[in-house]
């Protein structure tokens, strides 16, 4: 069964997810940030290997650590609110999978145990919005990539696509609560 208070917004990098959560904050609802953004943020500052351009294998396990602890986190609060995540887990699955990194039964068998809404938001690539930055190296034909997969992954999961419109922060914010 679905968790039904814990909604994902995904998609390739650079698509606007983190503006979408923070216009969703601003609007009073708890939001998630991104694990992984973390995780690139403190490797590179203690100049680890845990990094998508160095050891994607031990990136991913620190992805997949960080997203279920957060997980867990949120459940344990005991919250009734509604809560949006950064990406969720299955967004490492999916980073594994597009890496060749093996999946094993036992980790299906954990995300079986983590699920979320059954509603995932999915923000499709837009090439106006779209840069690059220090912790966010991938080209415009990899973020295109990654989103379609994203996209997979979560149907192959049993989770229903529904996509943003490429529209103002605000009506973004706006199209999301009216579908839930």
């Amino acid at each position: 069964m679905k968790n039904q208070k814990l909604y994902i917004i995904t998609g390739g990098p650079g698509v606007g997810k983190t503006l979408l959560l923070n216009e969703l904050s601003r609007k009073g609802y708890e939001t998630v940030p991104e694990d992984a953004r973390q995780i690139i943020r403190e490797q590179m500052r203690i100049n680890g290997e845990g990094l998508p351009w160095k050891n994607k294998a031990l990136y991913s396990q620190l992805m997949l650590e960080a997203s279920i602890k957060t997980y867990k986190r949120v459940i344990n609060e005991a919250s009734s609110n509604i809560v949006f995540f950064d990406r969720g887990i299955l967004d490492t699955i999916c980073y594994m999978q597009m890496e060749n990194i093996p999946i094993s039964k036992e980790l299906l068998i954990t995300i079986s145990l983590h699920t979320y809404q059954t509603k995932v938001f999915i923000l499709s690539p837009w090439e106006e919005i779209y840069e690059t930055d220090n912790e966010r190296k991938q080209t415009w034909e990899e973020a295109v990539y990654t989103s379609e997969k994203m996209k997979e992954t979560y149907v192959e999961f049993g989770y229903e696509i529904i996509e943003v419109p490429k529209t103002s922060i605000e009506k973004r914010a706006g199209f999301v609560l009216d579908c839930i």
